[in-house]
């Protein structure tokens, strides 16, 4: 059985391969923002994605983009 934060992580994922219907999987390394998997365009929606599976309140003000580059950062970050 999955741990919740890998359950809450794979919401995220499951976010973007639904925006990228193209892909069939994302490694948890992976540069988001570098792979265009995240751009400006999707990025608020993307942190709205993960304060809603991680349940925590995001500071849009302080946003570090390095928290977001990865699966794993966003996983070690806010889950």
């Amino acid at each position: 059985m999955p741990s919740k934060t890998s359950s809450n992580v794979d919401a995220v994922r499951n976010w973007l391969l639904a925006k990228h219907p193209e892909r069939t999987s994302i490694a948890p390394d992976e540069d988001l923002i570098g792979s265009r998997l995240v751009d400006s365009l999707s990025f608020v929606e993307f942190v709205l994605t993960v304060e809603e599976a991680s349940g925590v309140e995001i500071d849009h003000e302080a946003i570090d983009l390095a928290d977001f580059r990865t699966l794993e950062a966003i996983e070690r970050k806010y889950f």
